[in-house]
Order: C-alpha cells, then structure tokens, then sequence
C-alpha cells in the first residue's frame, strides 16, 4: 500500500470512527438527559472545530523572502494553500502547530498550519483544520517561540519575550498575557511544566536562569547557572539552554526545577560552541553546527556530548535521534549522513546547486519520524527525504514562488 493509500484509508477509518460516536451519541439521547449527560460523550482529546485523524496531518509552513507570500503545504495531499503577504520576510520559527513569520516592521504574524498533535504521554491525538492567517505580534525582532497548551512565547533579539494565551491563539485571535519577560541577549523563554524558563535578563544578566509562573511573575532561580545563553530546546528529558561552557539540562519533579551542566568534553573557544540546537519533536537528541566544517551531538538522555566534522563547510544540519544518521546540508549541495558515534559519512547525494546552499537565507532540514524535508531557497522545491535509505528523495515537492523559510508543523 502506498503512502497516499493508506492515508487514504486512514481518513476512512477515522470518519467511520466518528460516525459510530455520532450514532451512539444520538441514539442514546432522551428529552430527559441533562447537557452534562451529553459532554460526556465528547471523545477524549476533542478539539472544537478539527478534525481528529489517524495519523500525523504534516505540513510545511514556507515564507517568500523575495514577494512575502505565505503558504502551507500539506504533505499528505500536496496541496498548498495560500495565507497572505509578509513584507520583507526576514526569519520564520514554529511550535508544532504555528508558524511564526518575522518580517521587516518588526512584526511577527502568527499563522495556523492547521496541523498539530495532542501528547498525553501514553497516548496522542492529531488534529487539521482550515489554515488561516491569526495575526501579528508587532514589536518583536524574532528569535524563537515555544508553547504549551496554556501560554506561547514569542522572544526578540532586544531581550524580551511577549506572552500569548494560547486559548485564544488557537481560537483565532492573538492576545497577549503577559506584555515583557526580560531575557538574556538572544536566548528565549521557554514554557514548561505550568512555568516559564527565562536566562534572566535586564540587571540579571549574569548567567541566573530564572522560574517564573504563566503570567510572569518571578517564582526561584536555578542553583547552576549558564554562561552566555545561545540556543534552546524543548525535549521530553527538559530544557535544554546553550551555555559556553556547554548545555544546561533543567528537569522539574513534583514542582521542584534543577539545573544540571552538560560540559563539552574540553574547552570551546566562542565560535567553536553550539549555538542552535536541531532535533526531531520528542527526540532527546539534539545537533548544531560549531564552526565552519563541524558540530556537535548532544545526548540528552545520557549526558554526552560528540563532535562531528566534514570536509566542506556546513550550512544546516539535523536528526532524527535514537542511532539515526546524522543530516548534513554543506555548501557545496551535497547531502550527508553521518554516524552519530564515529561521525564517519555512510551516505551522501547532490541534492541543490552550490549557489542555493551557500546563499542567504540558508536551506534547513526538517525532521520527522520517516522523513526529512530540505528546502531550496532559490526555487520552490522542497526535497522529501527517506534517511533511512540511503537518503533517497523520495519527492520534489513544489510552492509557487520561492521556498525561502521554511517550518515542518503536525508532529
């Protein structure tokens, strides 16, 4: 069965499903039950206006740098729907479900892909619904976004993070919760575990990583602090902060947050050091390039860090975790895949012209549980990659205009 038939019958069972619920729900409804009776035969993990389905609903959020259109692809039907105009699109982030577009005024819009998944842990749901335009976040020189179902965090460059209720994010409708949380330099507020995790900012730029609740008030600090903040990550062992000494792990249990210091093996000098962490959602494996022909792998779950290198200077680089190869884009097109224990290359195909991946805006590499998406900024292809063969692309997928930022969103 192909991908797309069995998405097919994917859909076909899930319709089938919700017909049943739909069926059960109505032929056991009396005049004499009450409202609540009838909530509680809402499915569980039930969204208002989505749709639940089988299966991830992958989407690739991609911004034109040259005309500022905003499209979503969708990966299981290829078709691409048009948002809107950003002008002068300068960066775009993402946080499972939003696509978050920097453009040149300053302002963040704020776009639904449409696609999101629900972890309850032992369980997850996935969910589309119609894409659409939300709105913008004005004030903001983008540096990352994070959210949880509460609270979404959307950081600049001037040291600041704004928080938006989610709530009503998902509604349709930005409204911010809390107008500032300072942070350090580029870093960014993270929310985990009903709270926020910001290196601190303002006055308290000294390294402290401060806990604050959802609607920003200071709560404690962490005992071990993080020189430098460069980078962040979300993952399913914690935090993840870049530090120049190396990466700070913060874990929460029963309420309690504590900070442990990751150290690189030796000492790194400051253009040497991670600074942007990559990794699949729900992996605790994360990558960065160091340097111009390197980087790093971080083992969150075993606290070890290992250093990679090519013979060509690298422009992107990613991974799907648990043993998976290594992903690196370098500048002369060239797909890699490395052993993430040797750093030894065991795969490698021509994948853009050396212009598209040495140019500016850089490609990314998105990563899912079967594939990897590659972005040319100069075209509108995106190359679809099996990394568990060989890196055979397994489709050029096509945008109008150029696919310039590019964000995977439905995982």
């Amino acid at each position: 069965m192909t991908r797309q038939q069995h998405t097919r019958a994917a859909r076909l069972a899930a319709g089938l499903a919700s017909v049943s619920v739909l069926i059960a729900a109505c032929g056991s409804t009396t005049p004499a039950e009450s409202p609540a009776t009838v909530e509680e035969d809402v499915p569980h993990g039930y969204v208002e206006g989505a749709e639940e389905t089988a299966e991830a609903q992958s989407r690739l959020v991609i911004a034109d740098a040259e005309t500022g259109g905003v499209r979503v692809l969708d990966l299981i039907d290829e078709e691409v729907h048009e948002v809107g105009q950003v002008e002068g699109v300068e960066d775009i982030a993402g946080d499972g479900r939003f696509g978050y577009v920097a453009g040149a005024d300053d302002a963040v819009h704020v776009i639904d892909s449409g696609s999101w998944m629900v972890d309850h842990g032992d369980h997850v749901h996935y969910y589309r619904a119609e894409v659409r335009d939300v709105g913008t976040v004005d004030g903001v020189e983008l540096t990352d976004a994070f959210s949880d179902p509460v609270v979404t965090a959307v950081s600049s460059a001037d040291g600041r993070t704004l928080v938006l209720d989610r709530a009503e994010l998902d509604g349709g409708t930005v409204v911010p919760r809390v107008e500032e949380v300072p942070v350090a330099g580029t870093s960014a507020t993270v929310p985990y575990r009903e709270h926020l995790l910001a290196p601190a900012g303002g006055g308290a730029g000294d390294g402290t990583v401060e806990i604050r609740d959802r609607d920003g008030e200071a709560v404690s600090t962490l005992d071990v602090t993080c020189e430098d903040p460069r980078g962040q990550a979300l993952t399913r062992r914690g935090v993840v902060f870049g530090c120049a000494d190396g990466a700070l792990l913060v874990t929460e249990d029963d309420g309690r947050f504590d900070g442990e210091l990751i150290a690189y093996p030796e000492p790194v000098e400051d253009g040497e050091r991670i600074s942007t962490f990559r990794h699949r959602p729900g992996s605790t494996t994360l990558v960065g390039t160091a340097g111009d022909a390197g980087g790093w792998l971080l083992d969150v779950t075993e606290r070890t860090w290992r250093h990679w290198a090519t013979t060509e200077p690298v422009v992107a680089a990613n991974t799907a975790g648990e043993g998976s190869a290594v992903l690196v884009l370098t500048a002369d097109g060239v797909l890699r895949g490395l052993d993430p224990d040797t750093g030894e290359e065991t795969a490698a195909v021509p994948l853009l012209e050396p212009g598209a991946a040495a140019g500016t805006p850089a490609p990314v590499i998105e990563v899912d549980t079967t594939r990897a998406y590659v972005n040319d900024p100069t075209s509108g292809e995106i190359h679809e990659i099996d990394y568990n063969d060989d890196l055979r692309v397994a489709r050029t997928l096509e945008v109008p205009g150029l696919a310039s930022h590019m964000v995977e969103t439905g995982r």
